[in-house]
């Protein structure tokens, strides 16, 4: 699971929380974690925009992670929020099973980036000024590629419409560590409980569980 600029706030590990508790491996890793948001706010961004960096091997690292684990079916699914959402379209083709975006930007190039992407299920809404139409455009660039997939735009604003919390947010949060992959882990947050149901989280959770073996 994927956080959206403000970092790995309590919102995010409530969703992570709700996955594992539908049964699933969750991890949200911190892809702040070389300084913090503000310090690396916009390296991240970069890492977004070229499709490679510090952020781009931080997620590498957790799929690679959690499919040699022994209770992984060897699937793995990514979900992200508002900048996370824009890694997990970059992230679609990149070895994930399903990729589930939520008001994520889109690449520069959306035909090329989702070229033999796996599954996606993206979430958009239409009162977002910042992304009016990437709804439409992600549905033709997926259509083209012939890539299997679900996009809908919701009426509701999209900064807040999967997690269920609003813009104003003062907490600024770091994960916990979580153990040793190949390269050094970015901090993690791995779910447990589980978090408020929404209509917009329906659509990726049966998203994944057409993904699974």
């Amino acid at each position: 699971m994927l956080h959206e600029l403000f970092g790995l706030t309590d919102d995010i590990r409530q969703q992570a929380d709700r996955l594992a508790a539908a049964g699933y491996l969750a991890v949200a890793p911190d892809l702040y974690s070389a300084g913090g948001a503000r310090r690396c706010l916009l390296s991240t961004f970069r890492a977004l925009w070229s499709g490679s960096g510090a952020a781009v091997e931080d997620i590498e690292a957790v799929r690679v992670w959690l499919s040699g684990r022994q209770d992984c079916t060897g699937k793995v699914g990514v979900i992200g929020f508002c900048l996370g959402g824009g890694f997990a379209l970059l992230a679609a083709a990149r070895g994930f099973d399903a990729a589930a975006p939520n008001y994520g930007p889109l690449p520069k190039d959306p035909a090329r980036a989702l070229a033999g992407a796996c599954p996606v299920v993206g979430s958009y809404g239409a009162k977002d000024r910042a992304l009016r139409g990437a709804a439409a455009e992600l549905e033709a660039a997926l259509t083209d590629a012939g890539v299997v997939h679900d996009v809908k735009s919701t009426p509701r604003p999209g900064t807040a419409s999967s997690t269920g919390t609003a813009w104003d947010r003062s907490r600024w949060s770091s994960g916990s560590v979580a153990s040793a992959t190949t390269r050094r882990p970015p901090k993690m947050h791995g779910g447990a409980s589980c978090a408020s149901s929404t209509t917009t989280w329906q659509r990726p959770e049966r998203g994944s569980r057409n993904a699974a073996p």
